[in-house]
C-alpha cells in the first residue's frame, strides 16, 4: 500500500475518531470517563428487544390480514418480506433466550 494511501486512511481514522461519543484512550483511565458515560440496564435492553420482535410479528400479521381483505395498497412480496423479518427475529430472540438460559445453568453449576 502506498504512503498517500495510509496516510488517507489514517486522516479518515482520526476524522472519525473526534467525531465518536466513546471517550479517547486517555480519558477511559479516568474516573469521569466512567461517570460520563451512560449507564445501560440490562433488563430494559431486554425489553426493547422482546418489544421490537412483537412490533415486527404484530406490522407482519397486520399486513397478511390487510392482503387477505384485499387491499391494494399491500403486495404479496411486501408480506412475504415482513412475514420473514418477523420470523428471523424472533429465532434471534429463541436463540438470545437459550444463551441466557445456558449460562445460567453454568452458573448454578459452578456455585456447588
Amino acid at each position: 500500500m502506498s504512503d498517500m494511501k495510509v496516510d488517507s486512511i489514517l486522516q479518515q481514522i482520526r476524522a472519525l475518531r473526534e467525531q465518536s461519543p466513546l471517550p479517547s484512550m486517555e480519558e477511559v483511565g479516568s474516573s469521569t470517563a466512567l461517570e460520563s458515560t451512560p449507564r445501560v440496564d440490562f433488563s430494559q435492553l431486554l425489553q426493547q428487544s422482546l418489544d421490537g420482535v412483537n412490533a415486527s410479528q404484530k406490522n407482519a400479521s397486520e399486513l397478511t390480514t390487510a392482503f387477505e381483505r384485499g387491499d391494494p395498497n399491500v403486495s404479496i412480496t411486501e408480506v412475504m418480506v415482513n412475514m420473514q423479518k418477523a420470523q428471523v427475529s424472533f429465532k434471534a430472540a429463541v436463540e438470545v433466550r437459550n444463551k441466557l438460559v445456558d449460562a445460567y445453568q453454568e452458573v448454578m453449576r459452578m456455585s456447588m
